[in-house]
């Protein structure tokens, strides 16, 4: 049986009552946190550990609870994270002011000339020097393997290259199903580190 339950209904089941944000506002917060990383585990704790800690230490399972029971352990995390990402939000809304259509031409060339070609130049690179660590051949991947998070091959192994800031980017829906390379930027070139 297949069937899909809406986010609505999901909030409905679950009682938990949504906040209704205002037209970007919501994006924008977000925006800040990534920044500002006001809600990563040292902050507000490892979700994906408390709530089943939560769920086996009591049978009350409402939302009721689960907030008591956070807040018991977290007191002044939401505190703590506010004021990380709403120092972010002062900063985005001062540098807002200075953004006019010039500005936003200069990133869009930005973006599709200088990035795009940094881009595959440091991918062209890395699968370069893995080859010749591994002494096996390299290429870049055709667009039809693109489409599927490929970046290129060595060897016969398809890979998916990243800057290293991919890994804490949560917001990021694909899905990439071939070994990863990330890569960090230094001074004085690329560290890499490929996936075993």
């Amino acid at each position: 049986m297949n069937f899909t339950i809406k986010n609505e209904q999901i909030e409905q089941f679950n009682e938990s009552e949504s906040y209704s944000f205002p037209k970007y506002t919501s994006q924008l917060i977000n925006w800040a946190n990534q920044n500002a990383q006001g809600t990563r585990p040292v902050v507000v704790g490892q979700m994906s550990e408390l709530f089943p800690e939560f769920m086996a230490s009591t049978s009350d399972i409402t939302i009721d609870a689960w907030k008591e029971w956070y807040l018991e352990r977290y007191p002044d995390a939401f505190d703590k994270a506010t004021q990380k990402i709403y120092s972010q939000v002062q900063n985005l809304r001062e540098a807002i002011q200075y953004i006019d259509e010039e500005m936003v031409k200069h990133w869009v060339m930005d973006l599709v000339i200088d990035k795009t070609f940094n881009g595959l130049y440091v991918q062209k690179s890395i699968l370069a020097a893995l080859a010749q660590k591994t002494g096996k051949a390299y290429r870049l991947a055709t667009p039809s393997e693109e489409s599927k998070g490929i970046d290129g091959f060595v060897g016969s192994v398809p890979y998916s290259i990243k800057p290293d800031t991919y890994k804490t980017m949560g917001r990021l829906s694909e899905t990439i199903d071939v070994k990863m390379i990330y890569y960090t930027k230094t001074k004085t070139g690329l560290k890499v580190e490929v996936e075993d």
